[in-house]
């Protein structure tokens, strides 16, 4: 959405950055009360954090299930608030953002499920260990348990990315960018009709190509050109 974020007080007069804060309370007054001194401009992203180290610390102390289950809302309550429209300019799909969606998705899962395997376990706990990092498993070593939520957390995150790329390319058109979103999304909706239930590995490579049409856009030619050739693998798995 487009927004005024440099704000003035109308109670103190205090000038602050909507940007910066997230808020749009004066920070030095507490008033809800400004106006917009600025342009509107397109911003979607939230200053926000994803820190599990306090949830780490609990590994050796609470069942994985009960952990998992909190982890799950942690990282939900991270996704919710982000965005990649910063100030107008198109921010990358980053690693802690995916990472963050992927737990989310496996660890709400290994929480309902009454038997999960010792797999299942390993695969949630090596994704707490470096999620709020941007690192996470290879694609090769998503559980079988897991392959239909893997499917659909990576379609989800590029999903989450292309709203914010087709509101960018709405005030900054780029055909040959637009070409490219088309095929993912299409891809995207093939994965979210089979329930995520594909070859991992495909679905990863939706995540690249996405990840790949953002550094285009960004100005990275090169990065037009890794995006087709993402994308190219897909169509050439289902030939």
């Amino acid at each position: 959405m487009k927004i005024r974020g440099d704000r003035e007080c109308k109670s103190c007069g205090t000038r602050w950055a909507y940007y910066d804060t997230g808020s749009v309370a004066c920070p030095e007054c507490g008033s809800l009360h400004s106006v917009g001194v600025d342009d509107p401009t397109e911003h979607t992203d939230t200053p926000v954090e994803l820190d599990l180290t306090p949830l780490r610390n609990r590994v050796d102390e609470v069942p994985t299930d009960e952990l998992a289950a909190d982890v799950a809302e942690a990282c939900r309550e991270y996704t919710r608030k982000r965005g990649f429209i910063d100030t107008g300019r198109l921010k990358p799909l980053d690693g802690t953002y995916v990472a963050a969606v992927e737990l989310a998705a496996v660890a709400g899962a290994f929480a309902r499920r009454a038997r999960p395997s010792d797999a299942a376990e390993l695969y949630v706990l090596d994704l707490l260990a470096g999620a709020d990092r941007g690192e996470r498993p290879g694609h090769e070593a998503v559980p079988d348990a897991f392959r239909a939520e893997f499917g659909l957390a990576m379609a989800g995150a590029v999903d989450s990315y292309q709203r914010d790329v087709r509101a960018y390319l709405n005030d900054n058109p780029d055909g040959h960018a637009r070409r490219l979103s088309g095929r993912i999304r299409d891809h995207r909706k093939r994965v979210e009709a089979l329930d995520g239930d594909v070859d991992p590995a495909d679905t990863n490579r939706l995540m690249h190509a996405a990840r790949d049409l953002g550094r285009y856009i960004d100005g990275d030619e090169n990065a037009a050109v890794t995006a087709d050739n993402w994308l190219s693998g897909l169509e050439r798995d289902r030939t």
